[in-house]
């Protein structure tokens, strides 16, 4: 007896970002990857800024240098942004793994205030510190 041929039957094709619509709870996930990814060089930063406290006032003087001029502070204003809004996007998931904000109302709540409360961090984090200062 020969094997009977199998009908042929159209795949789904998976989908891709051009076919979603984005949502706000899409678009933190990719920017939580983001910053994750971009802690790495932050933490080089922390890294080189250890070593030259370690190595002496000449080192240091060079590299808080750097830190001191416009752009040094622009770069350690952003990666201040990028530690707070990992943070508050790993504080969001941590509350879902607790079964917590998963209705559609609070998990966009919850992404927005993922945005607003790290910029609000940010921006006190560095009143504080220039005040102090």
């Amino acid at each position: 007896m020969a094997p009977t041929a199998r009908p042929t039957v159209a795949q789904p094709l998976s989908p891709h970002l051009q076919i979603y619509r984005w949502t706000w709870t899409m678009a933190m996930s990719v920017f939580h990857r983001i910053t994750g990814t971009a802690l790495y060089g932050g933490t080089a930063l922390v890294a080189i800024w250890l070593l030259a406290l370690a190595s002496g006032p000449v080192a240091y003087s060079y590299v808080a240098g750097f830190f001191g001029s416009v752009i040094g502070r622009l770069i350690l204003f952003v990666y201040t942004w990028i530690l707070m809004h990992h943070m508050l996007g790993g504080l969001r998931h941590f509350a879902w793994d607790f079964g917590i904000g998963f209705d559609r109302e609070k998990r966009l709540a919850m992404s927005r205030l993922t945005l607003i409360g790290s910029v609000a961090l940010t921006l006190i984090i560095w009143a504080v510190a220039l005040l102090v200062r």
